[in-house]
């Protein structure tokens, strides 16, 4: 008979941080802590689904929270289905000793189409007439309105934007709660944002990132009684550590200056287009992936970022099958940025022609992410606070709105924390902290959390080279890639 686990992802969280949340601080001092190696990129999807498969992203295939999909011709960031993720999952592996393992997925990624018992993820409600309404996916369908009627509706404009805050960890939280109480899953996993936000904003090196830890160590506290109300054994880890950073740095715009990048243009607004560009890059924080569409041009194209200001690292072939990125998903170069450094995806050279997405919280249409989004637009946030209340009021009426509060460069001059690339310093990298001293040591990779989990169940290891690559087998049934929110 397996061990209850409760596994808790708190983004963001280092060895620093601790010394603002006491009641993590006990989860360790009743067990162990363990420095935790991540991997490149250190970004939410490609570290979850090491975690969950004990791969690096060469073998599951998330090279990032997006990428090129090449058999499409667009730049797609933040699919949900599980689908794209290759290798055995740490459910499986356990059900393999336990056929009737409970897995309960609350907000961990890549959870829709997971063969799961329980499935929470954000996912708003797409009205025909473009209206977007706060929501979450479940599985099963009435977990729904079993949860959002204790709870209420998913609080999704505190999950990101520039309103992004504890509501919407609190939520999660105790939603984790109400499952466990409610059908007392043997794996519960639970991802809590909140650390992500005022990281970003103000830096990790800031009051507010103390405050933030504090905040969301009392929201922690309830869950780790009811954790240990049913005796489960609980994990904290966190995917990455934040770090101060002061520079954006815009690859696509050298790209284009240099005739590689190619934009279309419709009502007066630029578009990146992919399908005829010599080379562009899909920024994800710290890493950035540079798809080259002619192989002889990979060494120019190498050249030129390495000699761009902020850039620290250009990963050829070679230097991705290092680190564990040689994935056909990946760009044909990996720019690594400097410590203080960071990747825009903006391509246009002039701020009037930018695509009105770009001003918009929109995670979907974005060739590359967007951190300015945590922010009314630094230049001017009194008028757009104003008009995200005009918005809100054309919305109330029923009438078409653009909630238009992002900054351009102003909001990437904003930004002060970021990740992605390997910490120099351990203590601003991630951590694991682990209830059961039984399994303690002093550090860990990503790679062996799927073998710790399974170790801390009581249940045997998976067997070695049980994995299938990413893109390479047939996906299940069920209809397209699912979205965040």
């Amino acid at each position: 008979m397996s061990r209850r686990l409760v596994v808790l992802d708190v983004v963001g969280l280092t060895p620093r941080l601790l010394a603002h949340m006491p009641r993590l601080r006990a989860v360790a001092d009743a067990g162990f802590r363990a420095e935790l190696g991540t991997v490149l990129p250190a970004v939410t999807c490609s570290v979850q689904s090491t975690f969950l498969t004990g791969a690096l992203p060469a073998e599951h295939g998330i090279v990032g929270n997006g990428w090129y999909f090449r058999e499409l011709g667009e730049v797609l960031l933040w699919r949900q289905h599980n689908a794209l993720v290759g290798g055995e999952k740490l459910w499986q592996a356990a059900r393999r000793a336990e056929p009737g393992y409970t897995v309960a997925n609350v907000c961990w990624w890549y959870a829709m189409g997971a063969d799961v018992d329980w499935t929470v993820t954000p996912r708003p409600i797409y009205f025909a007439d473009g209206r977007k309404e706060p929501d979450c996916y479940t599985d099963p369908p009435e977990l729904h309105d079993a949860l959002t009627g204790r709870l209420g509706t998913f609080p999704l404009f505190t999950y990101w934007g520039p309103g992004a805050g504890i509501p919407s960890s609190t939520w999660i939280c105790r939603a984790a709660e109400q499952i466990l109480a409610d059908q007392a899953p043997d794996l519960t996993l639970v991802y809590v944002p909140h650390l992500d936000y005022d990281l970003q904003r103000f830096g990790a090196s800031s009051p507010r990132a103390a405050a933030a830890a504090a905040e969301l160590d009392g929201v922690l506290g309830p869950l780790l009684d009811a954790a240990a109300a049913r005796d489960a054994t609980v994990v904290v880890l966190s995917e990455y550590g934040i770090t101060d950073v002061s520079r954006p740095v815009d690859v696509n715009r050298l790209l284009r200056a240099e005739g590689l990048l190619r934009v279309h243009t419709q009502a007066g607004m630029e578009y990146l287009d992919p399908w005829t560009s010599r080379a562009f890059a899909v920024a994800d924080h710290q890493v950035a992936h540079v798809y080259v569409r002619d192989p002889a041009d990979v060494p120019a194209v190498a050249k030129l970022c390495a000699g761009l200001p902020g850039v620290a690292e250009v990963l050829d072939a070679d230097g991705k099958t290092a680190h564990g990125l040689d994935h056909p998903r990946a760009g044909e170069l990996v720019l690594v940025a400097e410590p203080d450094a960071w990747f825009t995806y903006y391509y246009w050279l002039d701020d009037a022609r930018a695509p009105d997405f770009a001003r918009l919280v929109e995670i979907h249409r974005k060739p590359g992410y967007d951190p300015a989004e945590l922010f009314f637009d630094p230049a001017a946030p009194g008028a757009a606070k104003r008009r995200a209340a005009v918005a809100l009021a054309r919305k109330k009426l029923g009438l078409r709105y653009l909630m238009s509060v992002v900054g351009l460069d102003a909001g990437a001059r904003a930004v002060r924390g970021s990740h992605g690339r390997l910490a120099a310093d351990p203590a601003d990298g991630p951590v694991l902290l682990c209830s059961d001293p039984a399994a303690a040591r002093d550090r860990i990779a990503a790679t062996e959390v799927k073998a710790l989990l399974l170790e801390l169940a009581g249940l045997p290891p998976a067997p070695a080279g049980d994995r299938v690559p990413a893109g390479r087998r047939r996906p299940p049934a069920g209809g397209p890639t699912g979205e965040a929110p």
